[in-house]
């Protein structure tokens, strides 16, 4: 769970490094092998995603409870 800022931008870097790494799986395999590891590459992907939005609407809503 992304708790502050410098956990996000770790966050989404680490991102980066998946998006490159399941793009360079897809570019160097054919259709169906190695898909548990591309299969497990947008699972992390998606959960990385899940948590940036979870992050995202937390501090949305610390800021209009301040406004």
């Amino acid at each position: 769970m992304i708790e502050n800022d410098q956990q996000y931008r770790k966050a989404e870097q680490e991102l980066e490094v998946l998006m490159s790494r399941l793009k360079e799986l897809q570019s160097t395999t054919t259709i169906g092998s190695k898909g548990f590891t591309k299969a497990g590459i947008r699972k992390l992907i998606a959960r990385t995603h899940e948590e940036l939005a979870i992050y995202e609407s937390q501090s949305e809503a610390k800021i209009s409870r301040a406004s």
